[in-house]
């Protein structure tokens, strides 16, 4: 059983809306009763998870220090406000060792996953202020601890798990914030890259969803600067 929130007067950006997780996300505060705004930088198609009837969508690529400002400031000029920030843009690239992973690939890894979550912190934060409001962020389990072939994935989410204690030690008071760690999350585009792995220990996208609105909610005021885990028996 799930416990019930309430978000109907809250505003609530969402990055990556259009992959598995983001649109989880999405759902979880649109059934939480909240306005919800959601970017990526692609618009939604028929073949992306992203439901448009929950969400007011704002294309941009936020690896852009420009388009993530003006994608934070369409929010709140359109609502007249943010109460919550999740940053879930990322991706996984991977394979190599570091002798053989090109300068390219590194650049890609750590502005998807890291510069997005900079700078829509960046530029949300003025407003989270002014309405006590909050960031979660998507880190990993992998950032944990060193591994063969994904250095620089691991990196990258190591680095949302410490702008997230930075972010809540300069915000005390005022606006928490804090990361959610999964492991491999069951997506079908994981079980189509993973066909023979063990898909029941996986985490389902929606169950990650559920701890990133109550992170973002008055259910948890003590907690800033965490890192969650989220990645179940796996």
């Amino acid at each position: 059983m799930h416990a019930e929130f309430d978000c109907s007067d809250d505003v609530v950006l969402v990055t990556g809306a259009s992959g598995a997780l983001g649109s989880e996300v999405c759902r979880a505060f649109d059934d939480a009763g909240a306005t919800v705004c959601g970017t990526d930088v692609v618009e939604p198609s028929e073949d992306t998870e992203l439901d448009r009837g929950e969400v007011s969508f704002y294309r941009g690529d936020l690896t852009d220090e420009t388009q993530a400002e003006q994608v934070v400031s369409g929010v709140v000029d359109a609502h007249g406000g943010l109460d919550a920030l999740c940053n879930v843009a990322g991706m996984w690239q991977g394979g190599d060792p570091i002798e053989e992973t090109d300068a390219e690939t590194f650049d890609a890894v750590f502005d998807v996953n890291l510069k997005t979550m900079f700078l829509a912190s960046k530029f949300a934060l003025p407003h989270l202020q002014d309405s006590g409001g909050s960031i979660v962020s998507v880190s990993a389990r992998a950032s944990l601890e060193g591994g063969e072939g994904d250095g620089p994935y691991r990196a990258a989410k190591a680095g949302v798990r410490l702008l997230t204690e930075t972010i809540a030690e300069e915000n005390r008071g005022e606006v928490r914030a804090n990361a959610v760690m999964p492991s491999v999350i069951d997506t079908p585009q994981n079980r189509e890259m993973l066909p023979d792995a063990d898909h029941d220990s996986w985490v389902d996208p929606a169950e990650i969803a559920r701890v990133v609105l109550a992170l973002s909610t008055d259910a948890t005021p003590p907690t800033s600067g965490g890192a969650i885990p989220v990645y179940g028996e796996a």
